[in-house]
């Protein structure tokens, strides 16, 4: 091990809880980027496209819409992930017969190649991490996470901050 990452875990020792935890967050972040650029390389998507693939795989003729509430982006955001994926012939981008003016999306049969491949993916990481590690353990995790990614949305949308875990389960499940 070298001076500098000895150096950076006892710095990281000396910081507080929050701080600390920023610190394993930032970890994360950058992992999934280096994992993303690694992917796009290796299979021709990054993660956010691959993450869009899975789902439009495992619910074909969903909307745009309802892809981008899934993923809890803007649909903005998801305009330039689609375009990508249409544009490499992953992804295809019909009109709903029931409603002319909404898309619905369906992989291409490159695109369901595509969403087979799991090795060096973010998905795999998460899968391996998730097994190692106990259903009580994965339950805190997720409580953590939905709660900072709620505290995190209604400070940028300045809604009143009120925690996720005041719903109801059942309001849970279906939000």
């Amino acid at each position: 091990m070298s001076t500098v990452t000895t150096n950076a875990r006892n710095a990281g020792a000396d910081l507080s809880d929050v701080l600390q935890f920023m610190q394993l967050l930032w970890a994360v972040v950058h992992g999934l980027e280096k994992t993303s650029k690694r992917m796009a390389a290796d299979i021709g998507v990054t993660g956010p496209q691959r993450l869009a693939l899975r789902v439009v795989g495992l619910f074909p003729g969903v909307s745009a819409g309802h892809l981008a509430a899934t993923l809890h982006v803007d649909p903005s955001t998801l305009t330039g992930v689609l375009q990508r994926l249409t544009t490499e012939g992953l992804l295809l981008r019909v009109h709903d017969p029931l409603d002319r003016r909404r898309a619905i999306l369906r992989l291409t049969a490159r695109g369901s190649r595509v969403n087979a491949l799991s090795r060096g993916t973010v998905e795999t990481a998460v899968a391996d991490t998730l097994k190692s590690i106990s259903a009580r353990d994965r339950e805190a995790a997720r409580r953590v996470l939905e709660r900072l990614a709620w505290q995190l949305d209604a400070q940028t949308s300045r809604r009143p901050v009120q925690s996720p875990h005041r719903r109801t389960r059942r309001a849970r499940k279906e939000a």
